[in-house]
């Protein structure tokens, strides 16, 4: 039988953040997420997204995002519409609701990849279809969903288990403070003083850590962060849209770079997760993304799986 969400939690018409699910949908996401894993890996197709579209609207470059969201649809049944930044030009050529309305008479779910959170925000309330965050300057849930997914494998079960995140309190760090608790993963963040993640998501984090009973700890020392830790968790110091930062933040950021010496402050064979692309050399060396704790290309791959249980429970309409 295939596992769905309504064995376990609920989940809305979208998902913008991570703050849009409760402990019982994570948990139904990934049962389903390994179970179109292991189907695909059998050859076993599953064809239940057959005659659905999926467009995804873009504002900055992508690999990952892309490419899975678009393969999993196909492999699905259905099929993925790729609009760029310069096609649609969201809140430039039209406003943000008017494309969501159009898109809605079109298509059947929208994956939106923004600079501004508020932009998916907006897409969401105007769109009568599903609307998926793929990527704001705020948060990355589908991404989280698969480092969950990439951590539930390599050690089974997720409560107990402590991960670090070491770098910017950025949209990965977001999305981690809000799901760490949901599975009961302990979560330390490290960043430098002035990079740390935006306060209002941290009391909501605080609050889901506090009833769940998990660790959940903002330092800015780094060893602190990693000691003893089950997972080592770094992204870019800049995101899309910040590279005239670079020069600003390269010393500032240089104690947080996870390599051999951080890493061997975590526990023995501790897995190393990086959401890719990487800069290499800055917050991460080749040494440990090319090494054996290395798990950033199941990180990859499990985007995918990820991606159709996602898709399968909006689109296929079995949300609750």
């Amino acid at each position: 039988m295939t596992p769905t969400t309504a064995e376990g939690g609920v989940l809305q018409k979208d998902l913008l953040s991570m703050a849009d699910l409760d402990a019982g949908a994570v948990r139904s996401l990934l049962d389903l997420a390994l179970w179109f894993k292991a189907e695909r890996r059998a050859g076993r197709r599953d064809t239940r997204l057959a005659g659905k579209t999926l467009a995804l609207v873009f504002q900055k470059p992508s690999l990952r995002t892309r490419v899975s969201f678009e393969v999993a649809m196909s492999e699905l049944g259905g099929s993925g519409l790729y609009l760029s930044p310069q096609e649609i030009r969201l809140g430039e050529r039209e406003s943000v609701a008017d494309a969501a309305r159009v898109l809605s008479r079109y298509v059947h779910g929208i994956v939106a990849r923004t600079f501004l959170h508020e932009d998916v925000v907006q897409l969401a309330e105007a769109a009568s279809v599903p609307v998926i965050n793929g990527l704001s300057d705020t948060e990355h849930p589908c991404q989280i969903l698969a480092d969950l997914l990439t951590l539930r494998e390599r050690y089974g079960e997720l409560e107990g288990r402590t991960l670090a995140f070491v770098g910017d309190g950025n949209n990965i760090a977001h999305s981690l403070m809000l799901a760490a608790p949901l599975v009961g993963l302990g979560l330390r963040i490290a960043t430098p003083a002035g990079y740390e993640p935006d306060p209002g998501i941290t009391r909501l984090a605080l609050e889901r850590a506090e009833a769940s009973g998990s660790e959940l700890r903002l330092l800015e020392d780094p060893q602190a962060a990693v000691r003893s830790a089950d997972a080592v968790y770094t992204d870019a110091w800049y995101s899309m849209g910040q590279e005239n930062e670079r020069e600003l933040r390269l010393p500032i950021f240089q104690p947080y770079r996870v390599d051999a010496e951080l890493l061997r402050a975590a526990r023995p064979g501790a897995v190393v997760l990086h959401c890719l692309p990487a800069h290499r050399g800055e917050e991460i060396t080749d040494e440990v993304l090319d090494g054996c704790q290395s798990a950033v290309l199941d990180q990859a791959e499990n985007r995918l799986h990820v991606q159709k249980a996602v898709l399968s429970v909006l689109l296929g309409g079995d949300r609750d």
